[in-house]
């Protein structure tokens, strides 16, 4: 029970990571049911207005306010780069290559924050976090590998997939600092703004299509808005303010694995033997990377996570 008490401040960023991780999992399975009626432009812009909708009702309902002077450099950067940019350029790289290729290439990700995070926030880099990214990229690559179908890939996608994943780590690195001056909230519903006012060039492409859409494709892009945008990038961002970029990186390769599985259960997409134990590697990595050492406590509160409360 003290055990429990005494890791409180660390309980909460970690249910909220998780929380994002699973989310953004499930985002790949609507992207591929969406995006078969909708072009990569107009469904993130339809994704990241349903995001703005429900960020903004509850932004209002709390009465937060606008974020400080000082936060809107690192907002208006992941807007631009993250919600804006790097959604569109993964729609539209996913309708190139096949999945297992887009998973492997975009989690070179990860390994981005960390270089970008130690480079630029000064995060420090524990032997434990650089072992589990490896474990993990080491499954990420495995279940790449074993999913990807034969001449399923080309050039441009695999490039528009390098694209998103440098865009997705420029993201992170610039919302760190953010999150440092205004609240999760804040952050998130203002990033998505921009990053939707930057896709309103395809309004014209998403008002025709969601004409002659199914309306399944338009839930799903609903869904990807409210819950692995709106959501995700919240709980995403109130841990990413009580941890570093790189560790937070690192947490979501678990993405690969938990795709193999909701595939499993919703697509009745059976893996083989290598893609599950690719998913095992990828989580193996992120419970090493996330462990805390007794002499790594010191630097993750200089890094800005919170103080372990004492226990009389």
């Amino acid at each position: 029970m003290m055990n429990v008490l005494r890791n409180r401040p660390h309980i909460l960023p970690t249910c909220a990571a998780a929380v994002a991780v699973v989310l953004w999992a499930s985002a790949f399975v609507s992207i591929r049911s969406a995006g078969d009626a909708y072009s990569p432009g107009a469904l993130a812009l339809g994704r990241l207005a349903s995001g703005s909708l429900a960020l903004g009702v509850i932004w209002a309902v709390r009465r937060e306010g606008l974020p400080p002077r000082a936060a809107w450099r690192g907002i208006l950067l992941s807007g631009l780069l993250w919600f804006g940019f790097y959604m569109v350029v993964l729609n539209w790289g996913e309708q190139q290559v096949d999945a297992g290729t887009a998973a492997l290439v975009v989690n070179v990700g990860p390994l981005l924050i960390a270089l970008l995070g130690t480079r630029l926030l000064g995060d420090p880099m524990p032997p434990r976090l650089l072992a589990g990214m490896a474990v993990s990229f080491a499954g990420a690559v495995t279940v790449g590998l074993s999913m990807s179908g034969g001449g399923g890939s080309s050039l441009l996608g695999v490039a528009l997939c390098l694209l998103a994943a440098v865009a997705y780590a420029s993201g992170v690195v610039a919302q760190k600092p953010a999150l440092g001056r205004g609240s999760a909230l804040q952050v998130t519903t203002f990033g998505c703004l921009v990053g939707a006012v930057a896709c309103l060039p395809f309004a014209g492409q998403l008002v025709h299509q969601a004409a002659h859409a199914p309306v399944s494709a338009t839930l799903n892009m609903v869904y990807l808005g409210v819950f692995p945008t709106a959501l995700a990038f919240t709980t995403w961002a109130y841990a990413l303010a009580r941890t570093t970029a790189s560790r937070m990186g690192a947490t979501t390769y678990a993405v690969p694995a938990l795709v193999v599985l909701m595939s499993w259960l919703a697509l009745g997409e059976v893996p083989g033997a290598l893609t599950l134990a690719g998913g095992v590697l990828c989580l193996a990595g992120v419970a090493v990377s996330r462990s805390r050492t007794r002499a790594g406590r010191t630097t993750r509160v200089a890094a800005g996570e919170p103080r372990p409360e004492k226990v009389s």
